[in-house]
């Protein structure tokens, strides 16, 4: 692997060939080969496998950055299409928490149930807590991952069925708990610019990307960087995301945060 170098000076612009630190190229492989592996597993559920084509795990994975070894937190992880995935990333020597607050955890129980049956991903260690409640290790983690998850925080249903759940109290806890320099994804869907979070998520349950920006920089975090891996420009941001006309094919951001080393 190369990096390249570019420097200007008062009439020309050079060029230097700089090798990456040593072992560098050889994580990257072997990242790249546990992600291959673990996609390609024929022990997956075949109804992850099914939604693979749609989803783009490999993509999403890569641009993570997770590798063998590392402790990842799967935020809101459901029914746990991604944490097993990242299980079988990190393999072994490796951790994944799945952490659900509760209403998550019941909503999805019966998957998170069938995931889990004979302790079949040993190395996930399961979390269910209110965000205030996280009790998670100050610089703990490697890497964490919200997928569609994200706007759940600012969901108020009328029912009561979900706490008021408040942004600042969750980014702050995840923030302590991972250590200098680690990652932060975060996907979801796409609202129209300008939008109040609590009318869009609930009415249509999506976010305006700006929101998610402003509020990873008041916890302190970087933006990184952006892919438009589940771009899809044919949504006008205006339907639910369960519409049948867009279900399955919403416009969605991926944004990578970084907590600041010191």
């Amino acid at each position: 692997m190369i990096v390249r170098m570019y420097c200007s000076g008062l009439a020309s612009l050079c060029l230097a060939l700089v090798p990456a630190p040593a072992g560098a190229a050889e994580r990257e492989d072997a990242a790249a080969a546990a992600i291959e592996a673990a996609i390609a597993s024929t022990d997956r559920p075949a109804a992850d496998r099914d939604e693979d084509g749609r989803r783009r795990p490999a993509e999403l994975l890569a641009f993570l950055g997770v590798e063998p070894g590392m402790r990842v937190l799967d935020v809101f992880a459901a029914g746990g299409y991604y944490t097993e995935l990242l299980a079988r990333v990190v393999g072994v020597k490796g951790l994944v928490i799945a952490y659900n607050n509760p209403p998550y955890a019941d909503f999805f129980s019966e998957r998170i149930e069938a995931r889990y049956a004979g302790d079949r991903l040993s190395n996930v260690r399961q979390l269910t807590a209110p965000i205030d409640a996280l009790g998670l290790a100050p610089r703990s983690l490697d890497a964490a991952l919200f997928v569609m998850s994200y706007h759940d925080l600012y969901w108020r249903p009328d029912d009561g069925s979900w706490p008021a759940t408040d942004p600042a109290v969750l980014l702050a806890a995840l923030r302590s708990a991972l250590r200098p320099g680690a990652v932060v994804v975060v996907q979801d869907h796409v609202a129209a610019a300008g939008l109040d979070p609590l009318e869009s998520v609930s009415n249509l349950h999506r976010i305006d990307p700006a929101v998610v920006r402003r509020d990873f920089a008041a916890a302190g975090f970087e933006f990184e960087a952006e892919s438009g891996m589940l771009a899809h420009p044919a949504d006008d941001h205006s339907l639910q995301v369960f519409d049948p006309g867009i279900r399955g094919r919403t416009d969605q951001f991926v944004f990578r945060f970084r907590n600041p080393l010191e």
